[in-house]
């Protein structure tokens, strides 16, 4: 099977064409994904998505890792990265707005105070 395409099957009489090549000699990076992803099978992009409802800070660290490529090294990290930092840009407006309307009536209750003195 040697210079063969990944897509042809194993004529061997063991196989009889059964199975198809997983490591191909012409592209190796084709068989580099085939290794269970870190954090038990489910990726760091996913794992910081899930840990991130418990502590926000791990969002922006996933979103870091999207804007630095990092699923370059692996595609499969990819999904879970970008949802990790969809979740980070809504997390910080969603702060924004609640400090800003924290604010807006902390300024209020102090000018009625002052208002009523």
């Amino acid at each position: 099977m040697r210079g063969g395409r990944s897509d042809e099957f194993c004529r061997c009489q063991a196989c009889l064409g059964k199975y198809t090549l997983l490591g191909d000699e012409e592209n190796p990076r084709l068989s580099m994904f085939d290794r269970r992803l870190p954090c038990f099978g489910c990726g760091i992009g996913w794992s910081c998505f899930l840990l991130g409802f418990l502590c926000p800070i791990i969002w922006y660290v996933a979103a870091l890792l999207y804007c630095c490529k990092y699923y370059n090294r692996d595609p499969r990290e990819r999904p879970g990265l970008a949802a990790s930092a969809v979740l980070a840009v809504i997390f910080t407006a969603a702060t924004i707005i609640t400090l800003a309307v924290l604010l807006i009536c902390c300024v209020n209750k102090r000018f009625l105070n002052s208002c009523a003195s």
